[in-house]
């Protein structure tokens, strides 16, 4: 949903209703196909009809012009970047998030360009307080701190074969429960440090959940205030995770520049974290520099990133790192030569990931399978493309990932467009899938 829609809705206007408006305040016909134009094909309004719009939607122009088409346009609750990084100030985020993050349905992000970053300098920059109060109301005790904790790898199981759609609110109801615990419990230091620590989880789980899903709002809310969690936890490497996120997000939705520094404040934050934790930020690294096309730069990290992973094994590291195993490794190494449009070493690592890849991660075996197809089409074979397709078409049917869908269709698209006998059956088995 374009930015424009949501307002368009907020107002139950219709597109003719937008540019009645906006023809009232100029004096000018007022066609239809105009809105249909900015909202479906991406055309920018004219300043003039932008400035018209602000003043019917009360925006003033110094806000127009500072942050662009579309992002001056009132979509809902901001997110601001004032918030305290204090204890209080992360429940606060906490409290506000938990529970309305999960009903908003805006696929558009709401951080305007650069903000994001800011964040992440601000987090790399502040150092973490710690807590020194005890909240009024039942004390938290050791049995029920391992209970949360215990239930994360199960929460993360179930995104990884069900994908976000399907997980996204049952996570949201743990982030509302242990975040209420935070604001009325009482609790030693070293309890409500745990406490944190599950909140940051959980709002990293929601916030990928949501992404997965489509819902970029909902997921920039949820990182956010899971930022600040692990920050007041002092836990930099769950921070670093949490930004690494955000700058995917930002890589799909085409602000790679935003992306890279979000990626580069991440591996500057984990310095210290273990070899495992540190190969994963810098694939990402690598990753935003092959968006960029940035070759030298993107091999430069590949070969940093090698080096920890090497010594991933022999270091303990945070359980929400363990799915970074050697077969998710080389999902992102591959991704990079896939960006870099270097097919034969990309389709080389995607054997490899789909030969180690853990049968219950159905959601990552069918984007490494589309990947893999992707490979394979570039180097001319289009029989073999078909046949990774079909094997992923039914996993990405079953499971509730928006990114994947469009992949998905995407392949299916270009395969067809080549009249091979295998793409004509290939798209019998999909449209049958997809009905």
């Amino acid at each position: 949903m374009h930015p424009l829609s949501y307002v368009r809705e907020q107002r139950s206007w219709t597109q003719q209703d937008l540019v009645d408006v906006i023809a009232r305040r100029l004096n000018t016909a007022a066609r239809r196909e105009k809105a249909w134009r900015w909202e479906r094909w991406g055309v920018v309004p004219d300043e003039d009809s932008q400035v018209a719009l602000a003043d019917e939607l009360g925006v003033d122009r110094q806000t127009v012009k500072a942050l662009g088409w579309p992002h001056w346009l009132p979509t809902g609750p901001a997110i601001s970047a004032s918030a305290p990084w204090t204890v209080d100030g992360a429940v606060a985020l906490l409290d506000d998030t938990a529970g309305p993050a999960v009903l908003d349905r805006r696929g558009f992000l709401i951080m305007h360009a650069g903000l994001a970053a800011a964040i992440a300098e601000r987090w790399l920059a502040t150092e973490p307080p710690k807590i020194n109060a005890a909240l009024e109301g039942g004390r938290v005790d050791t049995d029920l701190l391992d209970c949360f904790e215990q239930r994360l790898p199960a929460l993360r199981r179930m995104d990884a074969s069900l994908g976000g759609g399907s997980v996204r609110s049952l996570v949201d109801a743990e982030l509302r429960l242990v975040t209420d615990l935070l604001r009325h419990s009482s609790y030693s230091e070293v309890a409500g440090n745990r406490l944190l620590v599950v909140a940051a989880e959980l709002g990293r789980i929601a916030g990928w959940a949501s992404f997965d899903a489509g819902f970029h709002a909902a997921a920039e809310r949820y990182w956010f205030a899971a930022l600040h969690a692990a920050h007041s936890a002092a836990d930099r490497a769950a921070g670093a995770n949490i930004l690494k996120c955000m700058s995917l997000q930002r890589v799909d939705t085409e602000r790679p520049t935003e992306a890279l520094r979000l990626a580069h404040a991440a591996r500057a934050g984990a310095k210290d974290a273990p070899a495992r934790v540190r190969a994963m930020l810098t694939t990402r690294l690598a990753r935003t520099h092959a968006v960029l096309g940035e070759s030298v730069a993107c091999e430069r990290r590949l070969a940093e990133a090698d080096t920890e992973m090497s010594r991933a094994d022999d270091e303990a590291s945070p359980a929400w790192a363990s799915y970074f195993d050697h077969a998710e490794y080389s999902a992102q190494v591959a991704a990079c030569y896939l960006l870099l449009q270097r097919h034969h070493a990309s389709d080389y690592w995607l054997q490899q990931t789909l030969a180690l890849q853990p049968a219950e991660r159905s959601r990552d075996r069918a984007t490494y399978l589309i990947w893999r197809a992707d490979s394979v089409l570039n180097l001319g074979d289009v029989e073999q493309a078909c046949s990774l397709v079909a094997q992923a078409a039914p996993d990405v049917v079953a499971t509730r990932s928006v990114r994947n869908h469009r992949r998905l269709l995407d392949i299916h698209g270009r395969l067809v467009a080549h009249r091979h006998p295998a793409a004509g059956e290939l798209d019998e088995r999909v449209r049958s899938l997809l009905t």
